[in-house]
């Protein structure tokens, strides 16, 4: 049997983590991690040096679930990556604990959630998409040079008495822009 390691986060400096980190050494943890950092962050210092620290056996605790994860898809990931270094988790507030089998039951009734959340969240987009186009509607930025802007800098240019410069600015692209499509 390994170690129970807590780690603790807050949103804010100003914010005080006493409530998690004095649950965490109710639950047993010998040593805690505290960040105080948006979750939304992809690297905390904290939780890198404590992921660091995990060894076989050891297991994450944590008080609430939102306080590892930066959204259910980072959760799981996250705690996927652990079973995979035989390293348990522990949610307190939820009661999920993966070093038994109904605490992975649990788990992974949440990663199927998970799962069909981003699949109806791709069917919604796609049909979305499909039916803009159908009402003529296509996705994307607003093309810079428009027909008519091409037109004047067509006429601009075979004229020859205006430089690239001057015809990028009166019709309002970048040359880049104004090259390329002069080009075609």
């Amino acid at each position: 049997m390994g170690d129970l390691l807590g780690y603790a986060r807050v949103s804010t400096i100003e914010q005080k983590a006493h409530l998690q980190t004095d649950a965490l050494k109710t639950a047993g943890c010998i040593r805690v991690w505290t960040d105080k950092a948006s979750g939304t962050l992809d690297h905390r210092p904290q939780l890198d040096r404590m992921l660091d620290h995990l060894r076989p056996g050891d297991t994450l605790v944590v008080w609430r679930l939102d306080r590892l994860g930066r959204n259910l898809r980072h959760l799981i990931s996250t705690v996927t990556e652990l079973s995979a270094r035989e390293v348990g988790f522990r949610s307190l507030t939820e009661g999920i604990d993966t070093t038994t089998p109904a605490g992975r039951l649990v788990f992974h009734v949440f990663g199927a959630l998970a799962e069909f959340e981003a699949a109806l969240i791709r069917e919604r987009t796609t049909a979305g998409l499909a039916a803009a186009r159908a009402r003529g509607r296509t996705g994307g930025r607003p093309r810079a040079m428009t027909p008519d802007k091409l037109a004047v800098a067509r006429q601009l240019y075979d004229d020859g008495g205006h430089t690239l410069d001057a015809i990028a600015a009166i019709v309002e692209v970048s040359r880049s822009t104004l090259y390329r499509n002069l080009a075609s």
